[in-house]
């Protein structure tokens, strides 16, 4: 019986890769007159924790410098995105949860900073009885752990969640929990959301197919 929905943030619940992507873009024709591609920000960049990132971006640099550039790129990215809109049907699921009783999650790579101000700008701060972060864990994504977490939370098992993800990363941990992923095809083409490893792939929350599932399931 499915209990527990767990979902990824950006790109999830909102479209912000082109946000990001602007964020780290001025950041770098500002400090360092270097351009940045979308080609580039989908290798080292989506859906990855900002050490990560980090160390792929300035693989010379010290952690103090990554911690230093991923704080500037947080605050230009919330300085950027003071209002935010919900993917397409997702107050419809987030309603028809509640409804039914089933627990919600947000499970994300973001700092705290990011999750609670983009839950502020989206409307949704008590939407989710739990926000796990990654800055939280020992490991973030594609590291498992967060989801295993966030079921703990919810107080459920893999075989009664389904979870939701636009990210390469982020579907690899998700389904290294043992949980029926959906792939949100908002940053990554369908082709490579089911080669790694998603159960179903949609535009959005208002495909009949994720619904079919969910009846399902349910």
């Amino acid at each position: 019986m499915l209990d527990a929905l767990l979902f990824d943030l950006d790109g999830t619940l909102t479209d912000t890769d082109t946000l990001h992507l602007v964020a780290i873009q001025q950041l770098l024709l500002e400090e360092d007159n270097r351009p940045f591609t979308a080609a580039e920000f989908m290798e080292k960049c989506s859906g990855r924790a900002n050490a990560q990132m980090c160390q792929l971006l300035f693989p010379e640099r010290s952690v103090a410098e990554h911690q230093a550039f991923a704080d500037r790129k947080e605050a230009r990215f919330r300085a950027l995105s003071t209002t935010l809109e919900p993917i397409p049907g997702l107050l419809r699921l987030l309603g028809w949860a509640n409804g039914h009783g089933i627990g919600r999650v947000v499970v994300t790579n973001a700092p705290r900073a990011n999750a609670d101000h983009m839950l502020g700008a989206l409307g949704l701060v008590e939407a989710f009885a739990h926000v796990v972060v990654a800055e939280d864990l020992a490991r973030a994504k594609p590291d498992p752990l967060p989801y295993q977490t966030g079921l703990l939370k919810l107080g459920s098992v893999p075989a009664n969640a389904m979870a939701f993800e636009d990210s390469v990363p982020g579907l690899s941990a998700a389904k290294g929990a043992g949980i029926f992923t959906v792939g949100l095809a908002t940053s990554q083409a369908p082709e490579a959301l089911l080669a790694a490893g998603a159960d179903l792939v949609i535009e959005d929350f208002n495909d009949p197919h994720l619904w079919q599932a969910l009846e399902a399931r349910r």
